[in-house]
């Protein structure tokens, strides 16, 4: 599949790294380096814009490696980047961590990853078919 992109970046096209690569990695386009204090957060810019086809999304993911090593993780989690955006790719990124993380013009920052999703018709039903799981969740089937 194909993706047009818009590079207004000075760093090369995000590329997958392995050949069982689910995602690439983005880097931060900076004039400053940014000052993260712990539990502070800031929305980081990455001077790309994408072209997604129709029932595709990208999902912006954290990088494993900066939540474990410096507490670094995205504040929604997951951000979605719909087919139909075209403003730039921006992370909201927040220190969990106790010291303060700094982040520099190029770091890779987040990753993102490419997935395929359909839009749902809602049904508005009084009830829903039982199954033997029901209710449960929130750790109902133990640790």
């Amino acid at each position: 599949m194909k993706i047009k992109i818009v590079n207004k970046s000075p760093f090369k096209l995000p590329e997958y790294e392995t050949k069982g690569s689910a995602g690439v990695d983005l880097q931060a386009f900076l004039e400053t380096p940014i000052v993260l204090k712990p539990m502070e957060r800031a929305l980081v810019p990455t001077g790309l814009f994408i072209e997604l086809p129709e029932s595709y999304e990208a999902q912006i993911r954290a990088r494993s490696g900066l939540a474990i090593k410096h507490g670094i993780s995205l504040v929604n989690g997951i951000g979605t980047i719909d087919s139909d955006y075209r403003g730039e790719i921006k992370i909201i990124l927040i220190n969990l961590g106790k010291e303060d993380f700094t982040i520099n013009n190029g770091d890779r920052i987040a990753q993102m990853v490419i997935t395929k999703h359909e839009q749902a018709e809602f049904e508005l039903v009084e009830d829903l078919n039982e199954t033997e799981r029901g209710a449960g969740g929130f750790g109902h089937t133990g640790i």
